[in-house]
């Protein structure tokens, strides 16, 4: 069984995380069935947006990660090409 931490950054992260696996199983263009076999509504970067908020949130917390977050949603955009970019 997974030991939850009770710090409020750390339950908060834990929070948001489950709220975006949800999304990544029902509405995401990229994760879930409904966007399954459509290349052109996939994601620019790798890993994905959502996965890159995964992976941050279980690294850097809510506090740290919302702001990593922000700024890679920011870069999503039609100027930017894309690209590997893996969280810190």
């Amino acid at each position: 069984m997974k030991k939850i931490l009770l710090f409020p950054d750390t339950l908060l992260a834990q929070i948001i995380i489950g709220l975006i696996k949800i999304y990544q199983r029902t509405i995401s263009p990229d994760h879930s069935e409904i966007g399954r076999g459509d290349t052109l509504r996939t994601c620019k970067f790798y890993p994905t947006c959502s996965e890159y908020a995964v992976q941050t949130l279980k690294k850097q917390g809510f506090i740290w990660g919302f702001w990593k977050i922000l700024w890679r949603l920011l870069r999503c955009n039609p100027w930017n090409k894309g690209g590997v970019d893996m969280p810190k």
